[in-house]
């Protein structure tokens, strides 16, 4: 199509102010949405979406005039019920009927259920301005956010009330109307510049000009426009006074979607406040205030006694904006400083009484209390992996003091310091290293993403405290629902599973939730008995194993099946008395597949498996006397049990090293006996008639299948190669 025939068109949502989050979050659905519905409508073009607080906006070019003609294939009856005596049955009269179609239009097709008739039709296209009309309303109602208001006295509902609409085909108004009861929106061409810089409305003659136009009114409202403008600004400041500015921060666009027309402005606060800790100097520069603090390098070890705010404001106020940002930093550090001043006048250890005051859960009593039950819970982990006296000392310590600092004034003033604070203040009160990092890495991780405790007093103390929290709340019968999770406790359960593999941990999770349900149920009005309390944790734990598996591991799920199937309880008790080997097994499956050596020992071993599921051999027992070799008649039969009596000791081995490797290469060994057994002219029949032989000859398959089940279970493998 020639470019004179491509057009271009524009919606703008003109609004109070919107939050940052919402902003981003619109722009993701937009850039996601609009393409797709343009498709599905057969149209093409260059879509932009652009935003700032004031305005949500889709500038799409290069439209044709007219959307092209659509071809459709709607199946109908069966031609059976659609032809009698060769003339049109009223099931297909109300066939056409209820699509508008035509006998002419109809084609009997043969599929394999039989002859079925067919509508063709051909739809015209629409002019591409009336559908974009349409199209607009949709991607507005479409849009999707938290805590959607109503203004006025109608059920519109968005982010922010709006306030004007914009809808240009080139240089002509579209037709749309957003109206309940005494709220009406009706399109036209005129937008908002800045509310500071621009006052006047802006009349657009043509949705080409859209930028250029709001440019020239104090308004950046290509978002990416405004991020690299901020960078580049914040870039020189810092370079001024010889610092560095973390710029790869959520901070970035946050603040690129909270202006229109971005002026960063430098500030400066007294020196003395650097003697604060540095993570509650960035606390309060950042999460309070949203300035970017300055580094005195990119180690961020060491900051300057300044900051860099952005300002949507005229820019030839920037000292009198300046000042009021130094005034207001200057008054946030000083309370700071009290409160870091007033809680080390004391050592940590002072604060623990103070946590009875606090209540953990109505039910469950204080702060306090739960402290006591981590520092239990820390000491029997510390226990069940065999730690060291000094680390038993340090653990302990920690579940002690890990809770302390919630009733200090600093961590009342700025909760997201808790953790960080406990440890700073150890150390000030004179606490091992051990200790004061415990403290803070008892928390971690966070959130999904978050770095992990790197130590052990972290890591068992971590373990600990998000142990009790979900024996406790499940015992309450406050488990998740749904997508319900008030209490996090999915993420709870899923950072214990996540500690115990990075800090390779060999834990039994059953026991101790085993234990921990039996003492909940004696100490706590329980609504759930000890075994119901266990059997809910358990298949909770089994359930966010087989997620991380498979969706944060990339573990393909008939390999997830194979370590701990939803449906085999044993297997899922083998995965949860050893979390960390259930997820090296679960990852070696994946490299044998991913490599090709699952190839050379699935076929033969998976028929194996299915075949052996007819005996009754356990599928742990790695026993040669479960085969009776007086029963041995066939060559290939002797041979089998001669290479599986070479093959179990190795097997046994490896089972107790987890050198899984080994067993590989076993089953390799043994994969073209057991072919023989199966095929060819040495090949005996397993079913045999006569039941000592059949019951042998299934034993010795179900040998085979155990050793490969040390590993997993190959039959819930569907094949070698990753399954589509």
């Amino acid at each position: 199509m020639p470019k004179s025939a491509q057009h271009t068109f524009l919606l703008e949502v003109g609004t109070e102010d919107l939050p940052a989050r919402f902003v981003a979050s619109a722009i993701a659905q937009w850039q996601a949405i609009v393409p797709a519905t343009l498709q599905e409508h057969g149209l093409s073009g260059t879509v932009q979406v652009l935003a700032t607080p004031r305005r949500l906006a889709v500038l799409i070019e290069d439209l044709p005039a007219q959307q092209p003609d659509q071809s459709l294939e709607i199946k109908g009856p069966a031609a059976s019920a659609a032809f009698r005596d060769g003339e049109p049955t009223p099931a297909l009269l109300g066939f056409l009927r209820s699509r508008q179609g035509d006998l002419k239009e109809i084609e009997v097709r043969a599929t394999p259920k039989g002859d079925v008739v067919y509508l063709r039709q051909v739809r015209p296209g629409q002019p591409t301005p009336d559908l974009l009309s349409h199209l607009s309303r949709q991607w507005l109602e479409t849009l999707d956010g938290p805590r959607f208001m109503r203004w006025g006295d109608g059920d519109l509902r968005f982010a922010r009330p709006i306030r004007w609409l914009v809808l240009l085909w080139d240089d002509q108004v579209l037709p749309l109307t957003l109206h309940s009861h005494s709220v009406c929106i009706v399109s036209d061409r005129h937008t908002q510049g800045h509310r500071v810089l621009a006052s006047e409305t802006i009349a657009l003659s043509h949705g080409r000009d859209y930028a250029r136009a709001l440019e020239t009114a104090g308004v950046l409202v290509d978002p990416r426009t405004r991020e690299a403008t901020i960078r580049k600004q914040i870039h020189e400041l810092a370079k001024e006074v010889g610092g560095w500015v973390d710029l790869e921060v959520p901070l970035m666009e946050e603040v690129t979607h909270l202006v229109e027309w971005p002026t960063a402005v430098l500030g400066a606060f007294e020196p003395r406040f650097l003697g604060l800790p540095l993570e509650v100097i960035t606390t309060v520069l950042i999460s309070h205030q949203r300035y970017f603090p300055v580094y005195t390098d990119n180690q961020r070890q060491a900051l300057l006694p300044a900051f860099i705010t952005i300002s949507n404001g005229a820019p030839t106020a920037t000292p009198l904006i300046r000042a009021g940002n130094e005034r207001v930093i200057r008054a946030r550090l000083a309370d700071a400083e009290f409160f870091y001043n007033a809680d080390t006048a004391q050592p940590l250890e002072s604060y623990v009484a103070k946590l009875a005051a606090v209540t953990f859960q109505d039910e469950l009593g204080s702060m306090a209390a739960k402290g006591e039950r981590i520092t239990a819970l820390a000491t029997t982990i510390a226990k069940a992996l065999n730690c060291s006296a000094a680390d038993r000392a340090a653990i302990e310590r920690t579940a002690y003091l890990c809770k302390a600092d919630l009733v200090t004034q600093m961590v009342g003033e700025f909760p997201e310091l808790q953790g960080y604070m406990g440890q700073v203040y150890a150390t000030v009160s004179g606490e091992s290293p051990a200790v004061a990092t415990g403290i803070l890495e008892h928390y971690l991780p966070r959130f999904a993403g978050d770095k992990l405790p790197q130590t052990l007093t972290g890591q068992v103390v971590g373990l600990a405290d998000r142990l009790d929290t979900l024996i406790a709340l499940f015992g309450l019968g406050l488990c998740p629902t749904g997508s319900s999770d008030p209490f996090a406790l999915r993420r709870a359960a899923n950072a214990i599973i996540t500690i115990l593999w990075h800090g390779r941990l060999r834990l039994n999770l059953l026991e101790l939730l085993q234990e921990g349900s039996q003492q909940f149920c004696q100490q706590f009005q329980a609504k759930l008995s000890p075994n119901d309390l266990y059997a809910q944790l358990s298949q909770f734990f089994s359930q966010r194993l087989r997620t991380l598996l498979q969706d944060e591991q990339g573990i393909d799920y008939d390999l997830v099946n194979a370590i701990s199937p939803d449906d085999v309880p044993d297997l899922q008790n083998r995965a949860l008395a050893d979390v960390l080997d259930a997820g090296d097994r679960a990852r070696f499956l994946q490299q044998l597949r991913d490599s090709g050596q699952l190839q050379t020992i699935y076929p033969t071993v998976n028929r194996a498996a299915r075949l052996a599921r007819q005996g009754d051999l356990d599928p742990q027992r790695l026993d040669l006397r479960a085969v009776k070799a007086k029963f041995l008649e066939a060559p290939i039969e002797k041979e089998f049990y001669a290479a599986l009596k070479a093959a179990l000791p190795t097997v046994k081995q490896a089972q107790q090293t987890r050198t899984y490797s080994d067993i590989v290469t076993t089953l390799q060994t043994l994969t073209p006996i057991v072919s023989r057994f199966f095929d060819g002219d040495e090949s005996v029949l397993v079913m045999a008639d006569e039941n000592h032989l059949r019951a042998n000859r299934l034993a010795l398959l179900g040998l085979l299948r155990n050793c490969a089940a040390v590993i997993g279970d190959f039959g819930a493998i569907v094949h070698a190669e990753a399954p589509h």
